[in-house]
């Protein structure tokens, strides 16, 4: 199973004086950790997509393509790319650019986008929401499996025997579909033989996404795809410390207030520690707490999914930047060894 780090840049704001942190400053703490995460061979790195103020990133390639430069061995991908509002031609040229300066690291991770404020922002109705991104899905496929492209749509000029370039290392970028938790996500990834990254995230009881995993199973392995190429992700929040108890009561405000900030946009009610304190327990998807329970709980989510990838997404709410250099440093160097010699045993 490949451990890995998601980041989406989030900014910290100051409680008292609700002062943003600079875009530039928390930039620079991002590639400092990932160059960490690289150095102690955490095997994939996700960057996240956000047209939102309480966000350093826009565009995950772009900060992919930089560390491309300071990283030898991670895996780089998106951790979500919004496909739906974006140019599968440009994306793929982008990606390419991103595999061939880290010598074939790149990966997309391709998803409809929780996060909806690139649509009207690039000009998208949101109505066409789904239509939208199964159509540029299409291309995007089609772009990453031939260099001439022919090709019709209705969101898109057609493409009349175009080549696109550059190519990747292999000619070819890894593909992932990011889903938040659709039974439609799930059969369309599986029809298609794409791996899947279930978002288990927050107050959801881990037995929820169950039937979800094996939803997808089922239908890649009925639709004729190769079992011995199965993949299949899980991304969840965390956070990890020397002591459970000293992180988990750091870390609550600063998620609380995140939650609730995005909360206010969608509807949601206020975030409470009850919800939190479940998120912690071992039926709950948040994975936070010292190196031992955090090793039990993965073990346990890959019994019950049968992962084969597994994020954890440590910047909701901005932690500060030495609490998440430990974080990951707690990642690479005491769960991962162990979970790799778990599941090695078996």
């Amino acid at each position: 199973m490949e451990l890995g780090l998601s980041m989406f840049g989030d900014l910290h704001i100051d409680p008292i004086t609700g002062i943003r942190q600079s875009g530039e400053q928390r930039l620079a703490e991002l590639i400092e950790e990932i160059k960490l995460a690289d150095e102690i061979k955490l095997d994939v790195l996700g960057i996240g997509e956000h047209h939102r103020e309480e966000y350093a990133i826009s565009s995950p390639e772009i900060v992919l393509a930089a560390v491309a430069t300071v990283t030898k061995q991670i895996k780089l991908s998106s951790s979500v790319t919004v496909l739906g509002s974006s140019d599968p031609v440009k994306l793929y040229q982008n990606f390419a650019l991103v595999d061939l300066i880290s010598n074939g690291r790149s990966e997309l991770m391709a998803g409809r986008g929780s996060f909806t404020e690139s649509f009207p922002l690039f000009g998208y109705d949101l109505s066409d929401y789904n239509a939208l991104f199964e159509e540029k899905l299409d291309l995007f496929l089609q772009i990453n499996s031939k260099e001439r492209i022919n090709w019709n749509g209705q969101f898109r000029a057609p493409l009349q025997n175009q080549k696109i370039f550059p190519r990747a290392v292999n000619n070819k970028i890894p593909v992932w579909i990011a889903a938040g938790g659709t039974r439609e996500s799930a059969i369309r990834a599986g029809r298609l033989g794409i791996p899947i990254v279930f978002a288990v995230i927050a107050g959801t009881p881990l037995l929820h996404f169950q039937p979800l995993y094996e939803l997808y199973r089922e239908v890649y392995e009925k639709s004729g795809h190769d079992m011995d190429q199965f993949q299949v992700g899980m991304f969840s929040h965390g956070l990890f410390g020397e002591d459970s108890k000293t992180v988990s009561d750091y870390y609550y405000p600063l998620y609380a207030a995140q939650m609730d900030r995005i909360g206010r946009t969608r509807g949601w009610s206020s975030f409470h520690r009850n919800q939190y304190d479940f998120g912690r327990s071992k039926e709950g998807a948040m994975f936070v707490g010292d190196a031992e329970e955090t090793i039990d709980k993965i073990l346990y989510a890959h019994e019950l999914y049968g992962i084969t990838r597994f994020f954890t997404h440590m910047d909701v709410g901005a932690p500060s930047h030495l609490h998440l250099m430990k974080s990951i440093e707690i990642l690479g160097t005491k769960i991962a060894p162990k979970i790799r010699e778990v599941l090695h045993k078996k």
